[in-house]
C-alpha cells in the first residue's frame, strides 16, 4: 500500500539532544566527585532516571530533578546548597542551548513535505519541544505536530489515523528502536532506523531484523529516495 504519512521524530533525528545531555552529565560527574566514583554515580543516575520517568515524564527537567535526587542519595542528604545550586544552573542551560540541526534533515523534510503528510512526532517536555522546533526554522514544514508523553503503538495508531490514512499506510523515521521504531511497526506501519553516535541507556532495543516493514539508514539524506521505493 502507498505510504501517504511520514513522521520524524525530533531528538537527534532532526537535531543534536543526547550530546547536551552528557555533557551535563560529564559535569554532575564533576561536582561529586569527592562522593562517588564515576561509574557508580552514573549508575545511581540511571537508576533515578528510569524510577523517575513515570512521575516527570522524558526530558530535561525530569533529568535535573533525578540529578539533585541522586547527589542527596550519595551524599547522604549531606550535599551542599551551592551543588544543587549548580546542578539547577546546567539544567537552565540546557533549556536554552541552540538547537543544532543534524546533516539533511531540513532537506529530507522539504522533500517530502511535497508529496506526503509529513509530522514531527516528539515526546517530552512540552515548553521545551515547542521552543526547539520553533528555533528549528522547521515548523512550518510539518502538516502536524504531536508532543506525546510515551510512544507506544496505540499512540502512533491513534496519530497516523488522525493525521493520515491509519498506520498500515504511515512510516515513522527515528534514531529509538524502542521509542521510534518497534512500536511502530506493532501498530502496523513501517519503522526507518537511522542510528545517532549517542543514544540514551533507557532507549536501547534490539533491532527487529526480520520484519519486513523494518529498515535502516546511514542518514536522513537517504529517506526521500527508500520512500519513493517502497510506494
Amino acid at each position: 500500500m502507498t505510504i501517504t504519512t511520514i513522521g520524524f521524530d525530533a531528538d537527534d533525528t532532526l537535531w543534536q539532544n543526547e550530546a547536551f545531555f552528557r555533557l551535563t552529565q560529564d559535569r554532575f560527574t564533576a561536582l561529586l566527585a569527592d562522593h562517588a566514583e564515576p561509574d557508580h554515580l552514573h549508575d545511581r543516575l540511571l537508576a533515578a532516571e528510569r524510577r523517575n520517568l513515570g512521575h516527570y515524564g522524558f526530558g530535561v527537567k525530569g533529568f535535573t530533578l533525578s540529578m539533585i535526587e541522586t547527589a542527596i542519595e550519595v551524599t547522604e542528604g549531606r550535599v551542599p546548597a551551592a551543588v544543587i545550586a549548580e546542578i539547577m544552573a546546567a539544567g537552565r542551560e540546557m533549556l536554552e542551548h541552540p538547537i543544532e540541526l543534524l546533516p539533511h534533515a531540513r532537506e529530507a523534510v522539504e522533500r517530502l513535505a511535497d508529496t506526503h503528510r509529513v509530522l514531527l512526532i516528539t515526546k517530552g517536555d512540552l515548553l521545551d519541544q515547542e521552543r526547539k522546533l520553533a528555533q528549528s526554522g522547521l515548523g512550518d514544514l510539518f502538516h502536524g505536530v504531536e508532543i506525546v508523553s510515551n510512544k507506544t503503538a496505540p499512540v502512533y495508531a491513534a496519530i497516523f489515523a488522525r493525521h493520515g490514512d491509519g498506520p498500515d499506510r504511515a512510516l515513522m523515521v527515528g534514531n529509538s528502536l524502542k521509542s521510534d521504531v518497534i512500536p511502530v511497526i506493532e501498530a502496523g506501519g513501517w519503522g526507518v532506523h537511522i542510528p545517532h553516535g549517542l543514544t540514551w541507556a533507557l532507549e536501547h532495543a534490539d533491532p527487529p531484523q526480520d520484519h519486513p516493514r523494518f529498515c535502516a539508514l546511514d542518514h536522513l539524506g537517504d529517506l526521500p529516495d527508500l520512500v519513493s521505493r517502497l510506494r
